[in-house]
């Protein structure tokens, strides 16, 4: 540093020559080098303060934030460390095909004890009772006292229970942090879903896995870490799954059925837009099964894909479409109907001993639907083409569908497939597949005679399906199921502007001990809209139907399912963006009136 002299020469010399005291510019020189010191100091104090304040700043900053930190977390007991697997609970949403939830996860707590920490056990265990009355005071205090150093309580507990146990004040009850599976709609697609429970268990965490449904046959999707943030959307319709269980839960009440199933599918791309089985539950709270009785009497048996059925009239279809197909036949073509007829020792007749015979028309063969005309036509077709023409569409195989029910819930076949197999298979009997293999079926005939694989995911890319008939074959297939509505045995299922086709099927149930009990059926009606275009195909199924109006019982699934089916098109057929079609009535049907 280069220090100013306090009395440099130039300025004296100049001062003398002035006449001025030399000495004045020493204390001037004195005076600014001191304060130039003075000055200097204070900066590097000002810059000591400043730099000491920041790291105060600093320090409180970290304090404060970790303070809050931990306000803010869940208090837990140490852990000591380890190698073991971490415990995911984390899983992916379920969806409906416009983003609604249908399954996501909820934070919740556990609940466990050290009863070694406990102050008072016989307190904690009266306490615990009258929260839980499943909870028995003495069981629980012989367990508190009997030496053990942990136990479960409650896997899970609300926020209002939560608090109230945290009020007992005793250390040695604990909580535990976890997720749990939230089905924020109930009961609603309950069978699809299924339902979840705990895996592997931690007093911090619990692995979340499927136990049912499509929640167990897609659990490796839901639990993919990678995909844990991507919902997985079904092909489901909230709406129309919703509207759907409306109307078939008020049909059962006034058909006094026992249970009821539904299935439509978009016949295009195989997609279930909605699939219900009444009764049915929460998931929520999923009940036990059954360990007495019938198990399809229980609320967890899917009867749409788990109940198999005899088809009854609703398979006369297939028989006549393959002979169709084969060019066995004409719509046109003249049939022996003359009842009863007999095989063998067997005797084929009509419904309540019906003749409509001599001779029908193959079209009004469905339109009456005739046992003994199917049969015939069934015996031109002959049991092997039948049998594959069958496999071909899927009824001898488990439905490829996207639930864990699904591989178990295969169709009942014949062991021998005789002449008179072949004949009662061709009007539903002796065979028995469920709701699910009937939409399927169905759909190939009406989106042109090409089987889709069903699923319960929302496609973004339709499959390559396996052509089963022509499309000509298919058109005629499904104008005449248009005529069952129009003028035979579905006539209540008519809906205006939807140009409803479809067939009915009545089937006596099979008693435990081998025969068929008259007074039970089983009644479903398959149908297809609107038939000049087909997009939906809707299968309705009623278990021990019964309309009690009039005189005596009618349990034909003319009487009960149709009417309810047609409600169910009626409500949502807007739903689907459907418009509704005039249909025009022929000129030779107009007549005049005075």
């Amino acid at each position: 540093m280069t220090r100013t002299p306090l009395r440099p020469l130039a300025r004296i010399l100049s001062a003398r020559q002035n006449g001025e005291n030399p000495d004045h510019i020493e204390r001037e020189n004195i005076r600014l080098r001191s304060e130039d010191t003075r000055a200097r100091s204070q900066t590097r104090a000002e810059g000591r303060l400043l730099l000491l304040g920041v790291a105060f700043f600093a320090a409180f900053l970290v304090v404060g934030t970790r303070m809050g930190q931990l306000a803010a977390s869940v208090p837990e007991e140490p852990r000591s460390a380890g190698t073991g697997t971490e415990i995911s609970g984390r899983r992916a949403d379920i969806t409906d095909r416009n983003g609604r939830i249908l399954a996501t996860n909820f934070s919740t707590f556990s609940l466990y004890a050290h009863p070694k920490q406990m102050v008072d056990p016989k307190h904690v265990a009266v306490e615990l009772e009258k929260l839980f009355p499943e909870m028995k005071a003495a069981d629980m205090e012989r367990r508190f006292t009997d030496g053990r150093s942990f136990m479960w309580l409650r896997k899970k507990l609300s926020p209002e229970q939560m608090q109230a146990v945290h009020d007992i004040g005793d250390p040695g009850l604990l909580f535990g942090p976890r997720d749990m599976r939230l089905y924020p709609n109930g009961a609603l697609a309950a069978h699809v879903l299924g339902g979840a429970s705990f895996g592997a268990e931690g007093v911090h965490s619990a692995e979340v896995i499927g136990t049912a449904g499509i929640e167990r046959a897609m659990d490796a999707r839901l639990r993919d870490p990678a995909l844990a943030d991507t919902p997985m959307a079904l092909s489901i319709d909230l709406t129309i799954q919703s509207t759907m269980a409306e109307v078939l839960d008020a049909g059962m009440t006034m058909m006094n059925a026992k249970g009821a199933a539904g299935v439509l599918m978009d016949v295009h791309t195989g997609e279930i837009i909605s699939m219900v089985s009444l009764p049915d539950f929460d998931p929520n709270d999923r009940p036990a099964p059954l360990l007495k009785g019938d198990p399809g009497d229980s609320p967890l048996f899917n009867r749409s894909l788990q109940g198999v059925y005899e088809l009854g009239s609703t398979a006369k279809i297939f028989a006549v479409s393959q002979a169709l197909e084969l060019g066995l036949v004409t719509p046109d073509t003249m049939v022996d109907a003359n009842a009863p007829m007999r095989w063998g020792r067997f005797k084929i007749g009509e419904f309540e001993g019906h003749n409509y015979g001599p001779l029908l028309s193959v079209t009004e063969v469905i339109e009456k639907s005739s046992n003994v005309g199917t049969a015939h036509i069934a015996l031109m077709v002959g049991g092997d083409r039948q049998q594959a023409f069958l496999k071909s569409l899927g009824l001898f195989d488990p439905v490829p569908i996207e639930l864990i029910e699904a591989p178990g819930s295969g169709p009942l076949i014949p062991k021998r497939w005789s002449d008179i197999v072949t004949i009662t298979t061709s009007y539903g009997h002796g065979m028995s597949v469920s709701p699910m293999h009937l939409a399927v079926a169905y759909s190939a005939i009406a989106n042109g005679g090409v089987l889709l694989p069903p699923t319960l995911l929302k496609r973004d890319k339709i499959p390559e399906g396996t052509r089963i008939i022509s499309a000509k074959t298919a058109k005629i297939a499904a104008s005449m199921l248009r005529r069952v509505v129009t003028n035979g045995t579905a006539s209540l299922g008519e809906v205006e502007g939807y140009e409803v086709g479809g067939k009915t099927g009545t089937a006596d149930k099979v008693k435990p001990g081998g025969g068929y009990d008259k007074d039970k059926n089983i009644n479903t009606f398959a149908a297809m809209f609107p038939v000049s275009d087909p997009q939906y195909v809707l299968v309705v199924t009623l278990d021990e139907a019964s309309e009690n109006t009039g005189p005596k019982p009618r349990r034909t699934a003319g009487w009960t399912t149709v009417p309810v089916a047609a409600e169910v098109i009626r409500r949502v057929a807007p739903l689907l963006g459907l418009r509704p079609q005039i249909e025009y009535t022929p000129l030779n049907a107009v007549s005049a009136q005075q």
